[in-house]
């Protein structure tokens, strides 16, 4: 069975950005009645008293005040209302708390403004949206601001770039309390792809191909299909008709990343997915995945993940959860 996820509050204040706030209610606090083990339970926790105004003329009435943080297990932040305003001492004071006795904090663009007022960002890595990174890193020199990521898992405390790096941000969230087959399942619900990786760059030049040519999605499937060989760039610029340096760009251009650094996430990906299936030691599972070794595919594992796969397979295979 999965352990209960615990209490997620989401912060709500005047001057709320709709769009980051609505992520955190769909992911944390919509019903799933697809599974058949705890969800999440969820409550809208209220910085200032009565109906409070977000964009585009919508008014939000709180569960809760800030006391409700003492019992959250996470905390989500979204965007700040004005990032030249320094949060209130009792919301500083109440998020210290909370992380003090365990709590997780999750922040969405602007909301890192409140992690780095409150301390807890000091000597820790943290992301938001390119346009504020540069005010963030001079107003808060302690924080290791990393401006060109979706988001950062820092155990406790991640943070994320742009609204939609918040829906992937909270999926990571989720596939870390559930594993990648709940998290990809409440992607699908969503409609949409499943969850990015965190390094994967904020800000692409070219989202959409300038022509049928330079569109990559049917070499991606195939080296998706293909994992357990041992691709080289070469080897797929080829396949896509172009030569190294174009390929290379194009791909950069198309997905923000490298194709070594698309690969490793694409395995390492299937890899949960082997893992959790539970029907492959990891011998088999380094084979499929295009790993040199067995080795090499602890190691990246547990770099990416934060656990080995020995523990990744006890904590979200099918034999441990419902």
């Amino acid at each position: 069975m999965h352990d209960d996820p615990g209490l997620v509050a989401i912060l709500a204040y005047d001057g709320l950005c709709t769009f980051e706030f609505g992520i955190a209610v769909e992911i944390f606090g919509l019903p799933r009645p697809e599974f058949d083990f705890p969800w999440y339970r969820h409550c809208i926790v209220g910085l200032d008293n009565g109906p409070m105004r977000a964009m585009g003329g919508i008014q939000i009435l709180a569960e809760a005040g800030l006391e409700r943080l003492a019992e959250a297990r996470t905390i989500v932040i979204p965007g700040w209302r004005d990032r030249a305003e320094f949060p209130p001492e009792p919301l500083l004071s109440a998020l210290r708390d909370a992380h003090g006795r365990g709590a997780r904090l999750v922040s969405i663009c602007s909301g890192v403004f409140v992690l780095a007022a409150s301390g807890l960002l000091d000597g820790r890595r943290a992301t938001t949206h390119w346009r504020y990174a540069e005010e963030l890193a001079r107003r808060f020199p302690a924080v290791e601001v990393d401006p060109d990521v979706l988001y950062v898992d820092a155990g406790s405390l991640i943070s994320s770039a742009g609204s939609a790096a918040g829906i992937d941000a909270c999926l990571h969230l989720v596939a870390r309390d559930f594993g990648t087959r709940v998290a990809n399942s409440v992607a699908r619900r969503l409609v949409m792809s499943p969850q990015r990786a965190g390094g994967q760059a904020q800000f692409i030049p070219a989202p959409v191909a300038r022509a049928p040519r330079s569109d990559l999605s049917t070499l991606m499937q195939w080296a998706r299909q293909h994992l357990h060989e041992p691709l080289e760039v070469s080897q797929l610029a080829r396949r896509a008709a172009m030569s190294e340096r174009t390929f290379l760009r194009r791909f950069s251009e198309a997905t923000g990343m490298t194709p070594k650094a698309w690969l490793q996430h694409e395995r390492l990906a299937r890899a949960r997915e082997l893992l959790e299936s539970g029907a492959d030691g990891s011998e088999r599972i380094a084979e499929l995945c295009g790993f040199r070794s067995v080795e090499s595919f602890r190691v990246a594992f547990r770099n990416a993940v934060g656990l080995p796969p020995s523990a990744y397979r006890e904590r979200f295979g099918v034999t441990h959860a419902s």
